[in-house]
């Protein structure tokens, strides 16, 4: 009965001392495989990339393994000394500096490109004394050469304005006339004479008739300068195409005021576009989908129309504002939208509510 734990307990000894000199067997196992896949991989890779992480932990080992055995690192001592140089250089070295001026902030050659795009006509000197303006304190030859190494010309002789950009500045001064017509049920053609100011794309109804006649166009013609009143000293040009209607007389009418006639070439409609495209407008959204009576339902429905084209109509070219935009200030917290129908509800305004 007394042997039986002695018994258990030397044979959980040996058992255990088994189990160690297993784990050692194992151990030395695993030591050979791993000697001989890194002699596998020397044979295959002959100068293996090392990281800086990597060359710290072997330097470290190399501490602490004795210097006969050092023949198990695949690097040499030379190496873990040239590394070890290498560190003690850069510790001591002075951060490298690149010589000469210091780099260009990118906000700035930003805003020198910009300049330069903005004013073709600007030379390097110029736009160097705008930054000088703005607080960009910078020297002419360094303007010169962020527009150099851009490609583009630091003289002031560079292309021109765009035709967009020549048109919109033009156009400011510019009022154009057309003729369109319309049928009435009865197929009785009746004549539409407007005027368009090319800025503001502000139109305006000069008359409707059946009867176009030379002295009625003229007097149309000096019934729109009176309703401009003072508006028409920053008028300077009239465009208009070359159709008979337009008489001498009509042309002395603005020409007396100031403004110079010009007249389209022969069959070129694009010349007058922006006329020609307030025809096609006023068709699409309105003439085209009423039938009109007469010339006076025909005025009342441009009158209305106009009213709105003017007041209320978005135009892409003005920002998607109308040419009169009325002044009001939304709170969109407690906004509310109203449909308000015009031409018998053949167009829809919306507004806010009061």
């Amino acid at each position: 009965m007394t042997a039986s734990p002695v018994y258990l307990l030397l044979r959980q000894i040996l058992q255990m001392l088994t189990q160690l000199a297993r784990d050692g067997g194992a151990k030395d196992v695993e030591l050979l495989v791993l000697r001989h896949q890194v002699a596998v991989l020397r044979r295959q890779v002959h100068r293996p990339d090392l990281q800086p992480a990597d060359r710290v932990v072997l330097a470290a080992l190399s501490r602490l393994l004795p210097r006969p055995q050092w023949s198990a690192f695949f690097v040499t001592p030379a190496t873990l000394l040239r590394w070890h140089r290498q560190l003690i250089a850069r510790h001591w070295t002075c951060p490298h500096t690149r010589p000469g001026r210091p780099p260009v902030d990118p906000e700035l050659r930003d805003l020198v490109l910009r300049l330069a795009a903005d004013n073709p006509t600007w030379g390097h000197r110029r736009v160097q004394g705008e930054l000088a303006r703005l607080g960009y304190r910078t020297a002419a030859s360094t303007v010169w050469k962020l527009l150099h190494q851009a490609g583009v010309d630091p003289a002031p002789r560079r292309s021109g304005p765009t035709w967009q950009q020549f048109l919109t500045a033009q156009a400011h001064t510019i009022l154009a006339c057309d003729f369109f017509t319309v049928d009435t049920v009865l197929l009785k053609q009746i004549y539409v004479l407007f005027f368009i100011e090319l800025a503001t794309r502000q139109v305006h109804i000069a008359g409707v008739t059946a009867h176009q006649t030379s002295a009625w166009v003229t007097r149309q013609a000096r019934n729109l300068l009176m309703n401009l009143g003072q508006h028409t000293d920053r008028l300077h040009f009239l465009l208009r195409d070359r159709d008979t209607k337009f008489t001498a007389a009509f042309d002395t009418v603005f020409t007396a005021a100031g403004i110079d006639v010009l007249r389209t070439p022969p069959q070129a409609p694009r010349a007058n576009a922006y006329a020609e495209h307030w025809v096609g407008t006023v068709r699409r959204e309105c003439t085209d989908r009423i039938l009109i009576a007469g010339q006076r339902h025909l005025t009342s429905v441009l009158t209305e129309y106009t009213a709105h084209y003017n007041c209320h109509r978005p135009h892409r070219s003005l920002s998607q504002q109308p040419p009169n935009p009325p002044p009001q200030v939304v709170d969109l917290t407690a906004a509310r939208v109203q449909r308000r129908p015009i031409l018998g509800g053949l167009i829809n305004e919306y507004t806010q509510a009061a």
